[in-house]
């Protein structure tokens, strides 16, 4: 036998390119797959990882000063990548975006299949009902329309959607997990909506007050805001609020002492102006509410209240520093006092405030327990330019020395650096006649967060639903039944019942059982005759 191994020379037929349209239709198929809208998914948990790793400047704008001054370097990073809001940077929003988008084009076509399922009425019987799993067959005195009434109401008291047709009845029950797939993908699409309903016309922001001062809801009271695209800060609610006292405790002994126990703050709060101010308690998890706006605890921690004076012997300032605490432990806390007002020079102390102060070789002065138990302030001293008139935004939490120089114990070269571990009440006078610090005692402070989320209770809907939904799409059993009445020529009627469970789980055989016992009584029509009949 000869091969012909020749290779046909006919073209192949190449298809045509696609279109415009063919492509868009092509990418939107594709975009609101199932399969894009879970990777989209993924991407959106995996882009949120660093939003519980890295500080957050809404959240905690005083951790991202203190991840700023420990890592300067990285922060740029970080800065470029939006890492320290990561939840409204634009990469995070992309996703976010994409993510919506899938799910509306996925949720609403399949939304349309379970709401048709929902509305559909309970299917024809089958040819051979002795070949499902359940069935059972009854030779009956009564009629086929009384069998059939009869099984109608035993089917209803069930709970069964049921349909009359032709001598048979088509019933199902269950059919609400369809309607529980159909709210949970609905409400998928509520929570997105209500998350992004939040984001344009809502706002965050965060104030640090310290005991003894006040906030005003303006913008210009803020530390850090947020604010929606929609959202008119113009509009802010003219509260204003006055920290009273924070009290906060700690675990005493044991493994866990020093951790929190117990956050509070008692505050006035003036709903608007020229209304009488209002003593109320802010706990954890427990804000104020403030008209629209929720006033939250943040961080807290000490604010050293010193009194400088200067060269001259003037008092150039007085009043409460706060300081960053760096030690979750003993609440060991680092800050500046910058005093550009001084004469000869300006002056500057940078150094930590110890609430417990305890002293060991290995690790020198440190702060034993988070509660002032023996407070102790150590500073240095410089003298200079604070580099303050440059008109350069310098924090208020850091000492820019570059123009200053260092207050040593002795002019002598080589002298040690002065510096002053201070207890309340002690003074600090620094050597060349250049000032005095007095640390007059401590208060403490407080991070109010704020917030305004008008989205949250669209989210709240969303997610109540979502449960629901998913709950009756577990739970709820969906199964069918039908029943034949034939009659036999005899005089008799021949039922045939037979029952199918479109899940595991359901009792078919109490659901047949229940018909069996209905045609044996009979509808209540025949059974009100038979017991008239029997009393007579």
């Amino acid at each position: 036998m000869v091969v012909d191994t020749r290779i046909s020379e006919e073209p192949v037929a190449v298809p045509p390119p696609l279109g415009p349209l063919a492509t868009a239709r092509w990418a939107w198929r594709q975009l609101t797959s199932m399969r894009t809208a879970l990777i989209l998914l993924f991407l959106l948990a995996v882009a949120a990882i660093p939003g519980s790793l890295i500080p957050q400047r809404p959240v905690d704008p005083i951790t991202v000063g203190q991840f700023h001054a420990r890592h300067p370097g990285l922060s740029r990073w970080y800065d470029r990548g939006s890492l320290f809001d990561v939840f409204t940077s634009p990469w995070f929003s992309a996703i976010y975006l994409l993510l919506m988008i899938s799910l509306i084009g996925c949720v609403v076509p399949r939304s349309k299949v379970y709401l048709t399922a929902v509305r559909a009425r309970p299917p024809a019987a089958p040819r051979y009902l002795d070949r499902l799993p359940e069935n059972a067959r009854l030779d009956s005195n009564l009629t086929v329309d009384q069998v059939l009434e009869a099984s109608v109401t035993a089917l209803r008291r069930r709970r069964f959607r049921v349909d009359r047709v032709d001598g048979t009845v088509c019933a199902e029950r269950g059919y609400l997990r369809d309607t529980g797939n159909l709210v949970f993908h609905l409400s998928l699409v509520v929570v997105l909506v209500g998350v992004a309903y939040g984001h344009l016309y809502g706002f965050k922001g965060s104030a640090l007050v310290v005991e003894g001062e006040g906030f005003a809801n303006t913008v210009t009271q803020y530390d850090n805001v947020h604010a929606g695209a929609r959202y008119d800060t113009d509009q802010l609610p003219p509260f204003a609020l006055k920290l009273d006292s924070f009290h906060a405790t700690y675990q005493s002994e044991g493994q866990q002492m020093g951790a929190a126990r117990s956050f509070s703050a008692d505050v006035d709060y003036t709903p608007a102006p020229g209304q009488p101010a209002e003593r109320r308690l802010i706990k954890v998890n427990h804000p104020l509410h403030a008209g629209g706006t929720k006033v939250y605890l943040g961080p807290h921690g000490y604010a050293p209240v010193v009194t400088v004076k200067d060269g001259k012997g003037a008092t150039v300032f007085s009043g409460p520093v706060p300081f960053l605490p760096e030690d979750p432990v003993g609440l060991t806390s680092r800050g500046v006092v910058k005093v550009p007002d001084a004469q000869p020079s300006q002056l500057g102390f940078q150094g930590f405030f110890l609430p417990t102060a305890a002293t060991d070789t290995v690790r020198g002065l440190f702060s034993l327990f988070p509660a002032p138990k023996n407070p102790r302030l150590v500073l240095n001293a410089w003298t200079g330019d604070l580099g303050l008139d440059d008109g350069v935004p310098q924090s208020v939490y850091r000492l820019n020395t570059e123009h200053m120089a260092q207050v040593h114990q002795a002019a002598a070269a080589g002298a040690p650096p002065f510096t002053a571990a201070l207890a309340t009440g002690e003074t600090m006078t620094l050597p060349g006649g250049l000032g005095s610090l007095t640390f007059d005692g401590y208060r403490q402070w407080v991070v109010l967060q704020l917030a305004d989320d008008p989205g949250r209770g669209l989210t709240l809907l969303g997610a109540v639903l979502a449960v629901l939904g998913l709950l009756g799409s577990l739970f709820v059993r969906p199964r069918r039944l039908w029943v034949r009445a034939t009659p036999d020529g005899a005089g008799r009627t021949v039922v045939d019942v037979g029952a199918l469970a479109r899940s595991d789980g359901p009792d078919l055989a109490a659901d047949v059982a229940g018909v069996l016992d209905a045609v044996h009584a009979g509808p209540p029509a025949h059974r009100d005759i038979a017991q008239r009949g029997n009393e007579e």
